[in-house]
């Protein structure tokens, strides 16, 4: 009998990125430096809506919770995945690779609900402008913020629990560099049928739902901009969501290229690896560029925070 049906799962081992040391310390040094990247990017639009009285308003306080967001989400995967490319050992504990794909599955899906309430509010701002300040008041800005980490946070409890109830006493190799679901089901030698169901259901009710709620309030807005006779009224309009709606585009396509794209007879463990560093690395580090290369206020803020930091730095 073969010693994976006999033996109980008490670790995993993650599959690196690469097993060739000639490909795995140049890939250390490039995904440590956008780490870092994502890091430093992100904590500054946070410092800036800190510091910036002008920034102090539920539209920015969104977009701070998104650079949270972007701060946690790799943090949950690329200090591991480093010391991976380093080391021979990529073995994580059973307890671990529970609370990795917790916290992952919990902050990506805390981003999708966080991108549909960022939408609705770009609808009030575009379609309402006059009770823009009565609607998004602070307090209900607040209700929606503590709404979406709570249904990201009971989303993830759902499925962390439904995958690892599961009987795991197969081949402990998870085909990943991180613990996710698919992978990790993969694993299990015992029906997987609840937890695939979950997944789809649950997925398919929040999931779809922040999506619609997105695209629903983006086809408002764009009929809204429309009826603007003046191009200039157009474009400062559309200003005030293009930063968003890049954002979403990037979110939802490398989730898309990275979960939903079609297998091909060529299929790749390894590319696919890589390709899910779109989704993990790549995202996070680009959205506060989006955001500060096309929002002049916080072009502005940013502008300022680094004044003063030189000026104190000279002092």
């Amino acid at each position: 009998m073969d010693v994976y049906n006999i033996t109980k799962v008490t670790q995993f081992i993650l599959i690196g990125l690469s097993d060739l040391p000639e490909v795995r310390y140049p890939l250390f040094v490039v995904f440590a430096i956008i780490y870092q990247i994502t890091l430093l990017g992100n904590g500054v639009i946070l410092l800036a809506i800190v510091t910036e009285r002008k920034l102090q308003t539920p539209m920015y306080y969104l977009l701070a919770n998104l650079s949270l967001l972007d701060i946690f989400c790799p943090s949950a995967t690329v200090p591991n995945m480093l010391k991976n490319l380093l080391t021979e050992d990529h073995s994580i504990s059973f307890v671990g690779c529970a609370l990795q794909l917790y916290f992952l599955i919990a902050l990506a899906g805390t981003e999708v609900f966080l991108l549909a309430v960022m939408a609705y509010d770009r609808y009030v701002a575009i379609c309402f402008p006059l009770r823009y300040s009565l609607i998004m008041t602070k307090v209900r800005c607040v209700q929606l913020l503590f709404g979406t980490w709570a249904a990201g946070f009971l989303n993830s409890f759902i499925h962390t629990m439904a995958t690892f109830s599961l009987s795991f006493c197969k081949s402990n190799s998870v085909n990943q560099y991180y613990c996710d679901i698919p992978p990790v089901v993969a694993l299990s030698c015992s029906s997987t049928y609840m937890a695939e169901m979950l997944l789809l259901v649950i997925g398919s009710i929040f999931g779809v739902g922040a999506f619609l709620i997105t695209l629903i309030s983006y086809i408002y807005i764009v009929s809204t901009i429309l009826k603007i006779q003046s191009a200039e009224g157009k474009r400062k309009a559309f200003s005030t969501c293009a930063s968003h709606l890049l954002v979403v585009f990037l979110f939802y396509g490398t989730t898309i290229f990275t979960y939903i794209r079609p297998t091909s007879s060529q299929h790749s463990p390894g590319r696919d690896r890589l390709i899910s560093m779109l989704y993990g690395v790549i995202t996070p580090m680009l959205n506060p560029l989006i955001y500060s290369l096309r929002n002049a206020e916080v072009k502005g803020a940013l502008r300022k925070v680094l004044h003063i930091r030189i000026c104190s730095q000279k002092a």
